[in-house]
């Protein structure tokens, strides 16, 4: 007996250590699946964000370097009067399209023309033939590159294309993309991302501190080959104190600093075209702590579990010495021993049952919890992107039209109207950033940064965007804004969005009728400006009268609506301070009521 007390004393410690290591291990693989996971999402958006940004300027050099004032310059590169004129184009686009710089350089390297040429660090002599960038383009290649600036001393995303004239290249247009825009959206998140190039160094990163240092070792062949292109000019190149390891599958990376070493998770993804990589870095000790936290849980149950047990054991052990010290004892005494074991056991039978429910109720809790917890995040990822969808549909429609426009005209010859409409492609996309900065659906202050808009300005604006849509849908919009259109208080691009999705439902609901009239009307009273879109349509059902205002709720057919529109205009104009209601026209058709602030007095500003 004392040796197997003895025995039992020395295995209990063993099971211990055993249960520690070994669900440690599981459950923090498990707990870092479900990180992975969720660092995957934000390395994919974060991919498709450099990509998309980068992309829209790639097919840009082609197209100046075939203008022919680029193309009369490279042909007389001496002449002033051509650079004078080169230098003034080359800046007014740089300014209409929000790039870095555009410059153009002869075939020895030498810049003739740039759009920085009156600012003081201007390309203009500077010679850029040991750039790989030039040397491709000279070749008759489209090339891209990023680096550092030697004369302007800012990092950029370079594209440049061969100008070509009579299939003899007599020189290379360069374009530079700002990318710090895109950098600066990363700072201050859950995780840490950062591009490296091919050579281990980091080129662009949300941790400033990290910039130009190197994740791989500076070897002398690395250090040589950056030094050949002069990628980051005279930036100082530090090897970071970086130890890798891996928890399969999982890659992880431990970085020593200044308060200690911190673990992360990495995951990476090499975008082939850019040559350089994306990477997202997620701290590991939140995973630990939580593989630590579930540990200590499992390992309480199973010791309170233990402990009944061995209440439960202990006390049939003195039951059987209490049986054998009565086994003389009288029968009627006997019978009630027996009676009083039977009823210990159905007891005990009770109290496991209730253990074992409790232990089920507690694993359907958890994964109860679990289940909600993703399809929570799965919802609130559905919603901003239908969102962002429905926001960007109509900016991009009026975008398509203008360009369809402008290729007609150039055709034509009539540049000047081309180049307005150019121009109001380029109004559409500050548009289009403007509403993604501020589509904070269930994450946005209320009556935030909101100031005088003219809502003669605002209708001008909308007109724009939904002029395409009146006329696919034939309908004849009829506007009275008054003598003195009313000033409202409000967001003017947040206005904008509720009129275009308001008059776009108009012009759905009158679409294919006899009478395809949308009546605009606005009027102020006691401080107040109410705005009225009428159509001459089937109206509101009053089945849905009260349903109409929420979230993925419409009344259009499949593909033709996600019914967000009115949902994301209630609550603009809710934030405004105003409201927003619908009801049916006695005469027909459906009514929507905007009431607002009246901001009379005040001249009207930008509110957003």
């Amino acid at each position: 007996m004392r040796y197997r007390a003895i025995a039992a004393l020395l295995v209990v410690p063993l099971i211990t250590f055993a249960f520690f290591t070994y669900g440690s291990a599981i459950a923090t693989r498990a707990y870092m699946a479900e990180a992975s996971a969720q660092a995957g999402t934000a390395l994919r958006l974060a991919v498709s964000a450099l990509s998309g940004h980068l992309n829209r300027y790639e097919a840009l050099p082609a197209l100046i370097a075939d203008h022919e004032d680029i193309k009369e310059l490279v042909s007389a590169p001496e002449d002033t009067a051509l650079r004078d004129a080169a230098n003034l184009y080359l800046k007014e686009i740089n300014g209409l399209l929000k790039s870095s710089d555009i410059y153009v350089v002869k075939p020895d390297g030498e810049t003739i023309a740039a759009s920085n040429y009156d600012g003081p660090a201007s390309f203009v002599g500077q010679n850029f033939s040991y750039r790989p960038y030039f040397q491709d383009a000279i070749e008759g290649r489209q090339a891209r590159f990023y680096a550092l600036g030697t004369t302007s001393l800012k990092r950029g995303y370079y594209f440049a294309a061969p100008i070509r004239i009579d299939a003899a290249i007599r020189g290379v247009i360069v374009f530079k993309v700002d990318i710090d825009m895109i950098e600066s959206s990363w700072g201050g998140g859950e995780y840490k991302i950062f591009v490296s190039d091919p050579e281990g160094i980091i080129f662009m990163s949300g941790s400033p501190e990290w910039l130009y240092g190197a994740i791989l070792p500076l070897t002398a062949d690395r250090i040589a080959r950056t030094e050949a292109s002069r990628r980051y000019a005279n930036a100082r190149l530090t090897a970071l104190p970086v130890t890798r390891q891996r928890l399969e599958p999982h890659e992880l990376m431990t970085l020593a600093g200044e308060r200690g070493s911190s673990e992360y998770l990495v995951l990476s993804h090499y975008m082939p075209a850019e040559d350089w990589t994306v990477n997202v870095l997620m701290e590991t000790s939140s995973i630990r702590a939580q593989a630590r936290t579930a540990l200590a849980a499992v390992f309480l149950v199973l010791c309170i579990a233990g402990l009944a047990v061995a209440v439960i054991r202990q006390r049939r052990a003195r039951l059987a010495e209490r049986m054998q010290m009565q086994a003389d004892a009288r029968n009627e005494l006997e019978r009630r021993v027996e009676e009083r074991t039977a009823d210990l056991a159905r007891v005990n039978s009770r109290i496991e049952e209730e253990i074992a429910e409790r232990r089920l109720t507690e694993q359907q809790l958890r994964q109860t919890q679990a289940d909600l917890i993703q399809a929570g995040k799965l919802a609130g990822l559905g919603q901003m992107s239908a969102a962002l969808s429905h926001e960007f549909n109509q900016p991009l429609a009026a975008a398509k039209t203008y360009t369809d426009s402008a290729s007609v005209l150039i055709d034509r010859g009539r540049t000047e109207e081309a180049r307005d409409n150019i121009k109001r492609i380029g109004g559409l996309i500050d548009r289009m950033a403007a509403i993604s900065r501020h589509l904070r659906n269930f994450a946005r202050k209320p009556n935030e940064k909101l100031g005088s808009v003219s809502l003669d300005e605002a209708m001008h604006d909308t007109l724009e965007i939904i002029a395409w849509r009146l006329k696919a849908a034939d309908a004849e919009l009829r506007l009275d804004l008054g003598p003195c259109p009313p000033v409202v208080r409000a967001g003017s691009v947040r206005l904008q969005q509720v009129l275009v999705n308001v008059i776009s439902n108009a012009a759905d609901a009158v679409e294919g009728l006899d009478d395809r009239r949308i009546e605009v009307c606005a009027f102020e009273e006691a401080g107040k400006v109410m705005l009225t879109i009428r159509d001459h349509g089937p109206g509101v059902p009053a089945a849905i009268a009260e349903r109409i205002f929420d979230p993925f709720f419409t009344t259009k057919g499949v593909g033709k609506g996600l019914g967000l529109g009115l949902s994301i205009s209630y609550n603009i104009i809710k934030d405004f301070g105003g409201s927003l209601t619908a009801a049916n026209h006695p005469e027909g058709g459906a009514v929507f009521r905007i009431e607002l602030q009246s901001a009379a007095g005040l001249m009207p500003e930008a509110a957003e």
